[in-house]
């Protein structure tokens, strides 16, 4: 009896550990950086470290919305970029125009859900090939770097919090709004559902297309997000300047215990997955004087260890 008891003990703290591994991976990477340099924890060495992870932070949930689905979105870097661009040139000059351009784009990715589903086509292909249109419509309307975002999405991204840096408060504000959304209300179990179990959603009486089309439409409604905080921070835009986005959003989601099948995300954790990615990709690999050209490879590194280390508890969990 005592055997069992312990050997439950040890089950339980083995998930925590596993739930709080992410947690766990930001406190390492900013005690990291406390200990290399001491002055970048605070106000202001917040501000600046995480002054990017907000755009990043919003990727990383639009892509969340489609890992729950079962499905993988490859266009969402090329979607910011295009996003931007629509942000700092179309709304900026006409802001009607731009309005509707940015709702288009929330249209053109519930369309997308629906032909995935209808059309039972593999979601990384259909994505893969709209990276290329995105692409090429961001390229079309801003050939080279330029334009200038509105002053209202300026001042928004440039507001000093009191206490706290304006960053952190966005990504508390950012996780709220995905956990509740997703994790706290009836229909967000019924999005889950569409990736974790269908059939049985199916049965239930519930639209999967329905869900479908609402787990991408909330994909194109914080990708566009995320493009139009990225220009409040830049102030202007480039073809090339969400291409990176795709793989950080990935690794975000992944890194705060997210998975690519059964329809398993955290909110929560991906917006720290977010900030940690955000953290170690410039602070922290330039403080351990890393050169650049190796510091893809060491976000890389990161990732890998953190996983293998979710891994190996998920099999102890298995085995007992």
């Amino acid at each position: 009896m005592q055997a069992a008891a312990a050997a439950s003990r040890a089950t339980d703290m083995r998930r925590m550990i596993r739930a709080m591994l992410p947690a766990l991976s930001l406190a390492l990477v900013v005690a990291a950086i406390a200990y290399l340099n001491p002055r970048a924890i605070s106000y202001f060495g917040f501000t600046l470290m995480l002054n990017l992870a907000i755009p990043i932070a919003l990727a990383t949930m639009a892509q969340m919305f489609v890992i729950a689905g079962n499905d993988l979105d490859l266009s969402i870097g090329p979607f910011v970029g295009f996003v931007c661009c629509i942000t700092a040139t179309l709304l900026h000059d006409t802001p009607g125009l731009g309005v509707l351009a940015l709702l288009g784009c929330v249209g053109i990715y519930a369309a997308l859900g629906a032909l995935i589903h209808l059309r039972n086509l593999p979601s990384i292909v259909v994505t893969l090939g709209m990276s290329f249109v995105w692409q090429g419509a961001t390229i079309l309307l801003l050939p080279k770097p330029g334009g200038s975002a509105p002053q209202w999405l300026q001042d928004i991204m440039s507001v000093k919090t009191p206490f706290v840096p304006f960053p952190i408060v966005a990504a508390v504000i950012v996780a709220a709004i995905g956990y509740f959304g997703l994790m706290r209300t009836s229909y967000g179990a019924i999005l889950r559902g569409a990736g974790g179990n269908p059939v049985a959603l199916r049965r239930a009486g519930w639209s999967l297309l329905r869900a479908k089309m609402t787990l991408f439409a909330l994909t194109g409604l914080f990708g566009v997000l995320s493009g139009m905080a990225l220009v409040g921070i830049t102030t202007s835009a480039d073809a090339n300047i969400g291409n990176g986005y795709t793989l950080l959003s990935i690794a975000g989601v992944i890194l705060g215990g997210g998975e690519f099948t059964g329809g398993r995300v955290s909110p929560v954790g991906a917006v720290i997955g977010a900030l940690t990615m955000a953290m170690a990709a410039s602070p922290l690999l330039t403080f351990m004087h890393i050169p650049p050209d190796w510091q893809v490879a060491a976000n890389g590194a990161i990732l890998i260890i953190v996983l293998a280390a979710r891994v190996l508890i998920t099999r102890r969990d298995e085995a007992l």
